[in-house]
């Protein structure tokens, strides 16, 4: 499914209602340039988990985790030079345990994603609106 937010609270929003659907072991695999919008959509998916602290990109400390209804792990794997890297931060705990996974940049340790994960590819656009795609989503209608 394709959605085009204008504003980063629409991006936010759609967020939020992602959120709302996932479930424990959820693995979250975030695509798209330098700000086209993935901490942003990630600010709502952590609200809608009950997760009050501020979200912000995780590029410098690689893996931010969060306390909520469930556990989020938020990664960014931009730095990291190899798959082997990100299996050496302990990614088997956070794509196989009991919290919900996000992972910024997910193509540069796709090898290492579960084929379950859901995939969100995020577009700037010259209007500076977003189009959002999401791919095997297995929870029916994002209403």
């Amino acid at each position: 499914m394709t959605v085009k937010t204008q504003t980063a609270e629409e991006t936010i929003k759609l967020g939020e209602k992602i959120g709302s659907y996932l479930k424990a072991g959820d693995v979250l695999a975030m695509r798209g340039t330098l700000a086209a919008g993935k901490t942003t959509i990630t600010k709502g998916i952590a609200h809608a988990l009950g997760i009050e602290e501020t979200i912000t990109s995780p590029t410098f400390t690689i893996v931010s985790e969060y306390e909520g209804k469930l556990h989020l792990y938020h990664i960014d794997v931009y730095r990291l030079d190899s798959s082997e890297d990100f299996v050496n931060l302990g990614s088997d705990e956070m794509l196989y345990g009991n919290g919900v996974s996000i992972i910024e940049w997910s193509e540069k340790v796709q090898s290492e994603i579960p084929k379950k994960a859901i995939t969100i590819s995020l577009e700037a656009n010259a209007d500076d609106s977003r189009t959002i795609t999401i791919e095997n989503w297995p929870y029916g209608d994002l209403q």
